[in-house]
């Protein structure tokens, strides 16, 4: 296997000089995984997630049109790319494998020009694929993930947290006062308050699995995958101290504050846990903290004693 590179290829074939050639080929340009067998190509396929398999027809036990529907049949590789590799040229072997939903196919024996064209042009496919999908899951004012991407998110995490019994919390974080900073110095200067407080909610994360979104208006959430109640605390006091520091320039060279009110909720879900439950905590413990005071940090379990305050 190569040094990490932005692309990756998994090469499927019995026979190893198959192997060695293509990974000759391609390792300048792309990650290479290997494997010599359909169960084994399966398997890789599922733990590493290549941009691309490239996938020999004729292998004992497991050929290769089974292999491309065990991928096809998973949720996790569906959508794996798969090029078929094989001496099998007639048009009735091209019209099987297309059928079968293979992209494309290289012929033995190899030519590196096609081999890395036809690589080329399916990688090309699943970056710009992948470059729309980012771009649907981005607020395109912050630059954070949007609640569509905050969804998916959700989602998988959630499913973790089950599988693995692992704690999941969730911060609601609302800029306070915000429509009267937008009446005050405008909508465009509220523009840049939400992009400030967003590199700030970003900067305070400190693990690649933490993530952050626009959850609409002013309101942002932060989710913090096997994080306690205690870490998710020292992490929102630690957004919160953050904010009410900052500066903000204005246009006319004068500056502004703001302050935000966080909710936190933290849960070891099980299989009949509701996520919407989950996610109402947080949200109830955002409404407490700012219906006692604004710029400050409340968790689910404050927010029994408080249900009957009327918003400040």
């Amino acid at each position: 296997m190569s040094e990490t590179r932005e692309n990756s290829v998994l090469i499927v074939d019995d026979e190893k000089s198959n192997l060695m050639t293509l990974t000759h080929i391609l390792n300048p340009d792309y990650t290479i995984y290997t494997a010599k067998n359909g169960a084994d190509a399966v398997a890789k396929a599922k733990e590493y997630l290549p941009d691309l398999v490239l996938l020999d027809i004729i292998m004992p036990e497991m050929d290769g049109y089974e292999v491309l529907a065990a991928l096809k049949g998973m949720s996790d590789t569906r959508d794996i790319p798969v090029i078929f590799i094989t001496g099998l040229s007639s048009p009735e072997d091209e019209e099987k494998g297309l059928s079968s939903h293979a992209a494309d196919y290289i012929s033995k024996p190899f030519s590196a020009a096609i081999v890395k064209l036809r690589v080329r042009n399916q990688v090309q496919i699943v970056n710009q694929i992948r470059t729309i999908a980012r771009m649907s899951m981005t607020d395109q004012l912050t630059g954070v993930s949007n609640r569509r991407g905050l969804d998916g998110r959700l989602d998988m995490e959630w499913a973790r947290s089950v599988r693995d019994k692992t704690p999941l919390s969730i911060l609601m974080l609302d800029v306070d006062k915000f429509k009267v900073y937008n009446d005050t110095y405008g909508h465009q200067q509220g523009d840049v308050a939400l992009k400030t407080a967003a590199k700030i909610f970003t900067q305070s994360l400190k693990r690649k699995t933490d993530f952050v979104a626009r959850w609409g208006g002013e309101e942002f959430a932060v989710l913090l995958p096997t994080t306690t109640l205690e870490g998710a605390l020292d992490v929102a006091e630690n957004i919160r101290s953050s904010i009410e520091r900052t500066v903000i320039p204005c246009f006319d060279g004068s500056i502004t504050k703001v302050t935000i009110s966080i909710g936190v909720n933290t849960q070891i879900p099980e299989h009949d846990s509701s996520l919407e439950f989950f996610i109402a905590g947080a949200d109830e413990a955002l409404y407490t903290a700012k219906n006692t005071g604004r710029n400050r940090v409340v968790h689910a379990s404050e927010t029994e004693d408080t249900e009957s305050l009327e918003a400040v």
